[in-house]
């Protein structure tokens, strides 16, 4: 299955300012026309997932309307092209609340007891938003990836959980990526495991300690562009082009993976390459 690219990737490339704690998720209230428009994008581009703004947001009123949006932009599309797609409720870790970078680092000083505080809640709620299923993604450590495993164990919805990786070998907090997917190895609700927010040259490697570890497991990679981010200016740099990222995807789904798509900094273009390889 192909799933979306970079939600705030796409908001920018339409004029949304998204420069604040908050990021994507401020377009819900100031702009949520062109959340539905972003969706709509990557919908036409040929994703069969999409993922909501809910990322950083913690407000319950977000949460919800995040998903609305997505429902109503996936709805309107099977109402006018006959092709079905699932909403996929994203919750991002710790860290990207924050919004200092340490989401890319795992380097929270709070403990498990905190951690599961702060999830509990707004998975809850996004456990019973009408989404399809649940998407933790971009976890950083092995405590809140344990803590977001206890937690989905009671949730209705299937789900998925990714992790960003900091080399092809371990997460960002050094944990080698067999220990943290080994949590999952005979969970109820999380049906896939996998990467993202992770330069795809670390993406091979990824996939198959995840695969020797979890044989029986969808694996889920969608890594960021590659490029190199600057926490403090909130800027990217590097570049890789559309039929690039569709030859690397090839190269992912013949070593295991069975959910592609892009994180950050990956539009449109990106996952519309990747459909057409894929037919």
């Amino acid at each position: 299955m192909i799933i979306d690219g970079g939600l705030a990737t796409q908001l920018e490339a339409q004029g949304c300012n998204i420069n604040n704690p908050l990021w994507s998720a401020s377009v819900i209230r100031s702009n949520p026309q062109a959340i539905i428009d972003a969706h709509r994008a990557y919908l036409e581009a040929g994703a069969e997932i999409i993922t909501t703004a809910s990322y950083q947001a913690t407000d319950p009123e977000m949460l919800r309307r995040s998903v609305e949006l997505a429902l109503q932009a996936r709805d309107e599309f099977e109402a006018l092209s006959g092709r079905h797609a699932l909403v996929a409720a994203s919750i991002g870790p710790y860290g990207a609340v924050l919004s200092d970078g340490s989401e890319y680092r795992g380097d929270y000083a709070i403990d498990a007891d905190e951690l599961h505080d702060f999830h509990r809640g707004r998975l809850e709620l996004l456990d019973a938003s009408g989404a399809d299923l649940l998407a933790c993604e971009t976890i950083p450590s092995l405590t809140e990836a344990i803590v977001l495993g206890k937690l989905l164990r009671d949730a209705d919805l299937p789900s998925w959980i990714s992790f960003s990786c900091r080399d092809g070998e371990c997460i960002n907090d050094g944990t080698p990526i067999e220990e943290v997917v080994d949590q999952f190895r005979d969970h109820p609700r999380v049906l896939a495991v996998g990467i993202n927010c992770t330069p795809p040259q670390y993406v091979l490697a990824l996939i198959e300690r995840i695969h020797a570890v979890l044989p029986d497991k969808a694996i889920i990679v969608y890594p960021n562009l590659g490029e190199t981010f600057d926490a403090a200016s909130k800027t990217w740099s590097g570049t890789v082009t559309a039929n690039d990222w569709a030859a690397a995807a090839q190269t992912w789904v013949s070593a295991g993976a069975a959910i592609i798509g892009g994180c950050c900094r990956t539009g449109p273009a990106h996952i519309r390459a990747i459909a057409g390889a894929s037919c």
